[in-house]
């Protein structure tokens, strides 16, 4: 008797806890930031790698405190806003700082002012940290890119298209160039396809002696502007500017190099091929040697040049070659011998580190496996160490990794299989570990530089125990067939109470573009909240990494090219035939949902797989390639005028007559990147086939739709959207 009181008493405990659960709101995932995690941000090491910074918020005033990275004990502080000199006035608040090389100087970042989805321009402010005295770096206008030279004496910036230069100690401005005019000339920042396609906006660099600038001039005069109205006013207002189509003219990219000695400037030589891209520029240990990275228009000849800073003459060093296309990164670092650098490549099939001298010789291949490296990290001179992340010991981990500069004693120095991402200190001494897995959040944790744990900085404790309070599922990873041999990884969601009696409907969120993986066992945030919110209405929930994406090898990552969509349709369309096999799930009932390339391939699969996918959402996506950017779109299809069948074969908007099922097309208005002719395009074939569809555009939002209240409509329209349609 005792024994069936206990059981019944154990049994309605277990049912009373699962009912005391709570429930998700769309409200607290998207509007009320309920499920933020906590970061450890703003990090800065100092010059001995002894100490580090952090920016502290607290109402008005603003911090920088200097911490110990041993025991995180705070010694000093570097920055207040209330104690800092008022004989300029009040100091407004900043969005980041950067020290001066000597550290007895900040550039204070403030008034920040958005330009595209990555650059910027801001009122930056000087400040002397022994005297708390500030000056504004230009009272003439904004300033884009400042950046301290490596002596301290001189601060350059953009404005309104030109490069400028300011003296610390007289704070005299140098204007370096005079052409600059908007969508024409543009000097020392990138046109907006170099910023979007090349992820860089500060077109400028330093010597390591400071007394020579080397910077970027782009000729746009024949690049086709784009336009679009900018709502809210009586009469729109047109936003217009350069935008290179697939295809069509880019910039003519020029180098120049600026002596800061004899004022005068040197154009480097490039070659005499305008047609061309220059994706990154950067100096040598030697003050009188720049490096350039000449691309070739199809980006599948790649060569790297040295240019003699006095001349501008150059010679080429290195050149790799592909059959498909070479990615850039920002991995070339070249050593204090003076005699070699580090480059990585993908020569032999997989991603990894190399060591040349700079004759252009190899001297040795450091990494090797069938296992790629995702990001270098920096090389510690002292150990003759180089430091990496790596997708070591599956596709969907991250780990923290070191091996010597020889090749041997190679180690993964992260404690936790997941997805670890590393901030080292100055001398490698230390590094600060942001880690999470898929479903748990992040945790910030200090290590030495062999991998032993010094302390926790933040372990999201809060937001985990709230999680603890919601009925929540895991998220589970696993392996899809496919019918050429080639397993894709996936990863799914099932409802909290599921059962494999019951016949659910499932949902796919993807993403599928090159190189772009959504299955990693990494914590997601809001939108893996709202996978478990739709997991709370009854659905099961399903990512799917489609040939293209990255970490498995060029082979698996290119054999997408000069096809795009291809592939990844059928992979998709194979996988949600897959999941309709499984016995608890209904095949009627599958829907796909996706964000910019993720709505291109979503509305592929409700038109060509038309007979799987029942209701589809797109949100921001190309639907006809030839309206895309040149660098992206012509890296993976080559030029429409070579590859008519790649470009026409693969864009939704020529298979609008095959749609069966639920179609939703969001789309922003002020969508500088996928333009909102995507959709309307699309929403146009769509009428014409007589197509019945669901259409939400928003008004003056970008390819990001946020800001206010957006998220929190954008994701009650597509929840709602699933709920009726699926």
């Amino acid at each position: 008797m005792k024994i069936k009181i206990y059981l019944i008493a154990t049994l309605l405990f277990s049912i009373s806890t699962a009912y005391a659960q709570k429930e998700l709101n769309l409200e607290d995932i998207w509007k009320n930031n309920a499920f933020g995690s906590r970061y450890v941000s703003g990090i800065q090491s100092l010059n001995d790698g002894l100490h580090y910074t952090t920016l502290v918020n607290s109402g008005k005033t603003q911090y920088i405190i200097k911490y110990q990275y041993k025991n995180g004990n705070a010694v000093d502080t570097i920055f207040n806003t209330a104690k800092a000199d008022k004989s300029s006035g009040e100091i407004p608040l900043m969005t980041s700082y950067q020290f001066s090389p000597d550290e007895k100087k900040i550039l204070l970042m403030t008034e920040q002012e958005q330009i595209y989805r990555h650059s910027f321009k801001s009122d930056y402010i000087v400040y002397e940290v022994a005297t708390k005295k500030w000056h504004q770096l230009s009272s003439s206008g904004k300033q884009q890119l400042a950046n301290f030279s490596p002596d301290g004496k001189h601060v350059a910036f953009v404005r309104n298209n030109n490069l400028f230069m300011t003296d610390l100690s007289s704070r005299a401005e140098t204007q370096i160039t005079t052409d600059g005019e908007k969508n024409k000339i543009i000097n020392g920042a990138t046109d907006w396809v170099y910023e979007e396609e090349f992820s860089f906006d500060k077109a400028f660099e330093w010597n390591s002696n400071g007394n020579k600038l080397a910077f970027y001039r782009f000729d746009e005069t024949e690049v086709k502007e784009f336009s679009m109205p900018i709502y809210g006013s009586l009469y729109p207002q047109n936003s217009t500017f350069k935008y290179p189509k697939a295809g069509e003219k880019n910039a003519v990219v020029e180098i120049f190099i600026y002596d800061l000695n004899v004022k005068s400037k040197t154009k480097v030589d490039i070659g005499t091929e305008t047609d061309q891209y220059i994706p990154r520029i950067k100096w040598t240990a030697s003050p009188e040697i720049l490096s350039l990275q000449r691309m070739n228009r199809l980006q599948n000849k790649l060569e790297l040049l040295l240019a003699n800073a006095s001349d501008g003459k150059t010679n080429c060093i290195l050149t790799e070659k592909s059959d498909t296309y070479i990615e850039i990164n920002n991995d070339l670092t070249f050593l204090n011998d003076g005699k070699s650098f580090i480059w990585s490549s993908e020569l032999g099939g997989y991603n990894h580190l190399f060591h040349y001298g700079l004759d252009g010789k190899l001297i040795r291949q450091i990494t090797t496996g069938n296992w790629e490296v995702i990001s270098y990290k920096g090389y510690d001179v002292k150990n003759k160490v180089l430091y990496f992340t790596a997708a070591y010991s599956a596709p969907i981990n991250k780990e923290v990794c070191r091996i010597g500069l020889n090749g041997s004693n190679f180690n993964v120095i992260s404690a936790f299989k997941g997805y670890n991402e590393p901030s080292f200190s100055a001398t490698f001494d230390y590094f600060i570990n942001a880690y999470s897995n898929a479903n748990n959040p992040l945790q910030f944790t200090l290590y030495n530089n062999q991998g032993k744990q010094v302390r926790i900085l933040e372990d999201n404790k809060t937001l985990n125990d709230k999680l603890k309070n919601y009925r929540l599922t895991q998220k589970e990873f696993m392996t899809v067939p496919t019918a050429d041999g080639l397993n894709l990884n996936a990863w799914m969601m099932k409802p909290a109470d599921f059962t494999e009696s019951k016949k659910y409907p499932v949902i796919f969120l993807i993403y599928g573009g090159p190189g772009r993986n959504t299955v990693l066992n990494s914590w997601e945030g809001a939108a893996y909240m709202w996978s478990q919110y739709l997991t709370q209405k009854g659905y099961i929930v399903v990512s799917v990494d489609n040939k293209g994406t990255s970490y498995r090898g060029e082979k698996f990552k290119k054999m997408t090219y000069a096809n795009l969509g291809m592939h990844e349709t059928k992979d998709q369309i194979e996988a949600a035939k897959y999941f309709g096999t499984l016995p608890y799930v209904d095949p009627s009932r599958i829907g796909i949902q996706g964000w910019s390339f993720g709505g291109y391939l979503s509305s592929l699969c409700i038109t060509k797989g038309n007979d799987v996918f029942k209701t589809a959402i797109a949100v921001a996506p190309v639907t006809n390639w030839r309206y895309y950017d040149s660098i992206y779109t012509e890296r993976f299809l080559g030029l429409p005028q070579d590859n008519a069948k790649g470009y026409d074969d693969n864009s939704p908007i020529n298979f609008v007559d095959q749609l069966k099922g639920n179609y939703l097309l969001i789309h922003g208005t002020a969508d500088d990147n996928v333009h909102f002719q995507n959709s309307v395009e699309m929403a146009t074939a769509l009428q014409k086939a007589n197509k019945q569809f669901d259409f939400m555009m928003y008004p003056d939002k970008n390819h990001g739709i946020s800001g206010g209240n957006t998220r929190l409509h954008i994701y009650s329209l597509m929840t709602n959207f699933i709920v009726e349609k699926l």
